[in-house]
């Protein structure tokens, strides 16, 4: 592959065994680490988002400063992916990496150890928290550049999907890990708010791992990562992807996992226990949807199996929102699921595969930031439609906005070919 050869032959034994069993033939070895790295950050960002309100409610603060605090962190995380965007070409990537498990180690460390308001604010924005569900953080363009860099370009798209089926898997894993503090407190007599300080040293740990494992990644070829420039010839490529991904991210988050449920809940008195397994069986059909990606992808390309897969699950949505029973609508919403996310790993080998290698760390992050600044706003306005009686509006709404998005997308880059 593209890395001093030196390093790679340090792979063997176990880890390297490990390497073929989880890495797909034609991607280097070093990759590992970053997989590995993905589902230490995926633990960590999982039982953090269902810790943090407790916790922060635990040492006194009231819940505008829960919400500030939780502001704080999207807002940081976001500046700080662009600015790795913008600047990272003129840094080597591992230090980069190094830098950010430092940071997060220190994250850890803070919140663990500060109970007052202002300095916990500070370092919630210039940290590396994540209160939500997705990736939004300094270490995804990095990370996802770093992967690309590391991959045949016929191997690209299936690394991508098991990063991503690692990340969503971590992050369900570190959830159940929230009871931890609960089992601390229950077991050992810990003060419940200990167990949730000794949470967020765990949490410092992690970063520390991480500087270990990304400290093992080996240089990469010079011209992966050297640019005059952030974005160059692939600027106006980046700008019209972020916009349409923005426009899909909005419609997305008109039909989050939460009100999707009270939506169903509501209608058709959907059970919590229901609810629960209807979206167990969800996630399951959309992990299996983005391994199913990789060999649709290499039959009829990139770009129309991220359109192709998901106008039909907008399809779904839309009739959903229509339709009379509960049975029928749950059945739809299903068939919506095990298509809906096949775009993405897809989407990302697309950005990685249609810049310059040294361009894609900004590709990353300025076509992934839009996307969640763009998805925080939208669930507001479907809440807001619910609460004036139309129910079945953000779904509508959701399909609709999702069509018109893969129209666009296949006919701005249907001529446009894949550089790698």
């Amino acid at each position: 592959m593209r890395y001093q050869r030196h390093e790679a032959s340090t792979v063997g034994g176990n880890a390297g065994r490990f390497a073929r069993l989880v890495l797909p033939p034609g991607v280097d070895a070093s990759a590992r680490f970053l997989l590995l790295g993905r589902a230490l950050r995926g633990i960590c960002d999982g039982f953090i988002a269902v810790l943090l309100p407790a916790y922060l409610l635990g040492l006194g603060f009231a819940q505008l400063a829960v919400g500030l605090i939780s502001s704080a962190t999207l807002i940081g995380s976001a500046l700080a992916t662009i600015l790795v965007g913008l600047l990272g070409n003129r840094f080597p990537q591992r230090r980069l990496l190094i830098l950010a498990a430092v940071l997060m180690a220190a994250t850890g460390a803070s919140f663990a150890g500060l109970s007052t308001l202002w300095p916990l604010l500070i370092v919630a924005f210039v940290g590396t928290l994540n209160p939500s569900s997705g990736d939004v953080s300094l270490f995804l363009p990095l990370e996802q550049a770093r992967l690309a860099e590391a991959a045949a370009p016929d191997a690209r798209t299936a690394l991508f999907a098991r990063y991503s089926l690692i990340g969503a898997f971590s992050a369900a894993v570190g959830a159940l890990a929230a009871a931890l503090p609960s089992w601390l407190s229950m077991r050992l007599g810990l003060p419940f708010l200990a167990a949730m300080r000794a949470m967020f040293a765990i949490y410092a740990l992690a970063g520390i791992a991480l500087w270990v494992l990304y400290s093992r990644l080996p240089e990469p070829h010079p011209q992966a990562t050297s640019a005059a420039t952030p974005l160059g010839p692939s600027r106006p490529i980046v700008v019209r992807l972020a916009l349409l991904f923005s426009v899909d991210a909005f419609a997305g988050g008109l039909v989050v996992n939460s009100l999707l449920s009270l939506w169903l809940m509501q209608r058709f008195g959907l059970s919590l226990a229901a609810a629960g397994r209807f979206f167990f069986a969800a996630g399951l059909l959309t992990t299996a949807s983005q391994l199913a990606a990789v060999p649709l992808s290499r039959r009829i390309g990139l770009l129309n199996t991220m359109v192709f897969t998901h106008i039909p699950s907008s399809l779904f949505l839309i009739a959903a929102a229509f339709s009379p029973s509960l049975t029928l609508t749950l059945a739809l919403l299903l068939g919506r699921s095990a298509l809906s996310q096949m775009d993405v790993p897809t989407r990302t080998a697309y950005v990685m595969a249609v810049v310059t290698p040294p361009e894609r760390t900004a590709a990353a992050s300025l076509t992934a930031v839009p996307r969640s600044l763009a998805a925080a706003i939208s669930p507001t306005l479907a809440g807001a439609l619910l609460a004036m009686g139309w129910a079945s509006a953000p779904l509508l709404a959701c399909g609709v906005l999702k069509i018109a998005y893969d129209l666009a997308i296949l006919v701005v880059f249907r001529r446009i070919k894949p550089l790698h």
